[in-house]
């Protein structure tokens, strides 16, 4: 916790809750170092970064410091998707052997690329033992999860593909394309939109990465619940996370090699090397808001989505109780939608949070991009204060 935070930026007028519930982040909880943006209609009013970017060098957070985002990466993998599918390069209602026809195995076959984008291919971990230097190669675990039998029948039923998003949809796009997906979404997304985002750093800005901080859980947090629904359902989520066995352990840490959130684990040139397009996505807040922006409308006469492409990408592919996360989850093609416990700005919400605090974000109605990217892995059971803090504030400031 930082007592008298340096918060660097700038606001526009009428957005100043906003930068003081960034710096309350600091003095209240828990942030160590971070960066927030906030594009409305094309333009940046929110641009602030403040604290430690490592903590053992005592190296400040400055405006071109970025870091990992775990699932963050999630969103502009969606945004990549559907802007192929926009173009024609990907049908969203083709099975996807037509593109990866070793896919088809054991009955994969009618599995489709919408369905593959909203977790229910029924592949949230590989049945089969690998390795971690066999996971950041990526070919292993994309044949394994080919062969593999799905752990429900797809279509009926979905849960979280925690990093198997990334290899299958990977996958896919070099199917697609002929290219990586690292390498298409710097040349069709982050190139001409001028973002400092990589899914798969290059060597030469490892410098520029904060390297995340574990989180400590409180103690006393579970004793603080007082709503005994609640309860219940962080007591279930606790005891899955202490299982590994459970498929939410499972899935989260591919059965043991890559555990997540885990600093030491990610926390290496050769995880931020590697293209993981599930979770090694490595950006700030800015660009994290400007890619939600330029989905949402123009931004230096630019546009990534059109509305049409939008507006098919945040249909509700799925709603309900979650195979994997023990909860519910609610998700368009790609893209986290807006639920009851993480309501974003609204209805016409969209994007994807990241294990331990981070977020991208667009929403339609008001022309909103945001981005939070912090180092501090958040270890709270019951959501993540510091970005519901802005939130509330951008929400006033918006009215």
């Amino acid at each position: 916790m930082i007592e008298d935070p340096q918060i660097n930026g700038t606001v526009r007028p009428g957005f100043e809750e906003v930068r003081e519930e960034f710096a309350t982040n600091f003095r209240e909880r828990g942030d160590v170092g971070a960066s927030l943006a906030v594009y409305v209609r094309g333009e940046l009013v929110v641009d602030l970064w403040g604290g430690i970017a490592d903590p053992a060098t005592g190296r400040p957070w400055e405006r071109g410091t970025v870091g990992i985002v775990y699932s963050a990466t999630k969103g502009a993998t969606a945004v990549l998707v559907n802007r192929l599918a926009e173009q024609g390069v990907l049908d969203l209602g083709a099975p996807v052997s037509r593109y990866w026809p070793e896919f088809a195995a054991e009955g994969k076959d009618r599995i489709t690329v919408a369905q593959l984008l909203s977790h229910q291919a029924g592949l949230p971990v590989p049945s089969e033992p690998l390795t971690r230097d066999e996971l950041l190669a990526g070919t292993p675990v994309v044949h394994a999860l080919a062969r593999q039998k799905p752990m429900w029948e797809p279509g009926t039923a979905h849960g979280y593909h925690a990093l198997t998003f990334g290899w299958l949809v990977g996958e896919l796009v070099i199917r697609a394309t002929g290219r990586s997906l690292g390498t298409v979404f710097a040349d069709e997304v982050a190139r001409p939109l001028g973002l400092d985002f990589w899914i798969g750093l290059p060597a030469d800005r490892v410098g520029s990465v904060a390297p995340l901080i574990d989180g400590v859980p409180d103690p006393n947090a579970l004793d603080a619940i007082t709503d005994p629904e609640v309860k219940e359902r962080v007591l279930k989520v606790v005891a899955a996370m202490n299982d590994p066995s459970s498929m939410f352990s499972r899935a989260l840490s591919t059965n043991g090699a890559l555990p997540t959130p885990h600093a030491a684990t990610w926390n290496a040139p050769s995880v931020y090397a590697a293209e993981l397009p599930a979770a090694n996505g490595i950006t700030n807040a800015r660009s994290l808001a400007r890619l939600y922006a330029a989905c949402v409308g123009e931004v230096d006469g630019r546009r990534v989505l059109s509305e049409a492409a939008l507006d098919r990408a945040c249909v509700e592919q799925v709603h309900g109780p979650d195979g994997v996360i023990v909860g519910e989850s609610r998700f368009g093609i790609g893209f986290q939608l807006s639920t009851q416990t993480a309501p974003l700005l609204g209805e016409g919400s969209f994007g994807h949070a990241g294990a331990g605090g981070a977020l991208g974000f667009g929403d339609v109605s008001s022309e909103v991009g945001f981005g939070y990217v912090q180092n501090q892995l958040g270890a709270s059971l019951t959501g993540e204060p510091r970005t519901a803090a802005v939130i509330d504030a951008l929400h006033r400031a918006l009215a």
